[in-house]
């Protein structure tokens, strides 16, 4: 079995390229394929058909993508909306070319609209209005959908999609200003506790709640929904309305999150919030009902999964102190 795995160096490409060659360790029978984006720039589609016709993996999983927080998603909303689309058409339509049979995709919870019924649930798609600040990577990532629906209604293809919850973990992204959520916090945490800072601000009232998802919970549920018998798959979905969530089917607040972040971090001094600045959507809670009667389920618990994605930061520090 030939797999490639688009967007190796991602978070979740990582998390499921990690999962696959710990199978292929144990004795798998894989060719596991990888190409770095300054080896095969996924937007140029000359360069793709060439990749697929030299290579013909038997199955792809299409984790590549151009992603960020709302502040890099409302900054530079031409380059999310143009390379996710031309990422998308060129990897699905490519692989269909040179006969890939079974692929599956990935997308984000950010498909559904702004004032979706909570929790979200798969057929809540296209029934309203998106969120403005990431509308063309939302755009983009419902085009994905539609191309793999389409491919297999006219080719008989066998192309899937998993839409997750916000994910966290080891290689997420710690930027201070095109960082998620979760990583954000944790790093105002961390150096707040480091430098002894008697207080830290989180914007919003705190009271919107947020479900998380670790990303080796992930990897493994996107690795299952790529396994499942096609007769299973498409007894549990529809041909236009295909798409899975994936969620941890809990969420809180962000004030327990933020006090979560302190526990483990360290941070002994006070958590306040800043009411004057935006919450955003009161509540974003993915309905996993249709992954679970299908059999799989979250394993990871947030604190734990919190806890291990500290201890991975903390040892990105110790490398890049020791390169220095």
């Amino acid at each position: 079995m030939k797999i490639y795995i688009a967007g190796h160096r991602g978070m979740v490409g990582g998390a499921i390229l990690r999962q696959l060659q710990a199978r292929k360790d144990a004795g798998a029978d894989l060719t596991l394929i990888t190409r770095t984006s300054a080896e095969l720039d996924l937007t140029d589609q000359a360069a793709v058909r060439d990749f697929f016709q030299a290579e013909r993996p038997d199955q792809v999983i299409l984790a590549a993508a151009k992603v960020g927080g709302i502040v890099a998603n409302n900054s530079y909303p031409a380059q999310f909306i143009y390379e996710n689309l031309m990422i998308e058409c060129n990897v699905i339509h490519q692989a269909y070319a040179a006969g890939v049979t079974r692929l599956l995709q990935l997308g984000s919870s950010c498909i559904y609209p702004k004032l979706a019924e909570q929790p979200m649930r798969e057929d809540a798609l296209l029934t309203g209005v998106l969120e403005p600040t990431n509308e063309p990577y939302a755009i983009a990532k419902i085009a994905g959908i539609k191309l793999c629906e389409s491919y297999n209604r006219q080719y008989g293809t066998d192309y899937r999609s998993v839409m997750p919850t916000n994910l966290y973990g080891p290689g997420d992204n710690f930027h201070p200003e095109n960082s998620h959520v979760l990583p954000a916090l944790l790093r105002r945490f961390h150096t707040a506790a480091r430098e002894g800072a008697a207080e830290v601000v989180v914007w919003g009232s705190g009271k919107p709640m947020r479900e998380f998802l670790h990303v080796d919970d992930m990897a493994a549920a996107s690795l299952f929904v790529m396994e499942l018998d096609k007769a299973v798959y498409d007894r549990e979905t529809e041909p236009m309305l295909s798409h899975i969530n994936v969620g941890s089917g809990t969420d809180v607040t962000i004030r327990e999150l933020a006090e979560t972040v302190a526990e483990v971090t360290g941070f002994r001094g006070r958590i306040a919030f800043d009411a004057s600045k935006p919450d955003g959507t009161p509540r974003k809670l993915m309905d996993v009902s249709r992954l679970a009667r299908l059999g799989w389920r979250a394993a990871i618990e947030l604190q734990q999964g919190i806890q291990g994605t500290y201890d991975w930061f903390l040892a990105q520090d110790a490398d890049r102190l020791r390169a220095k």
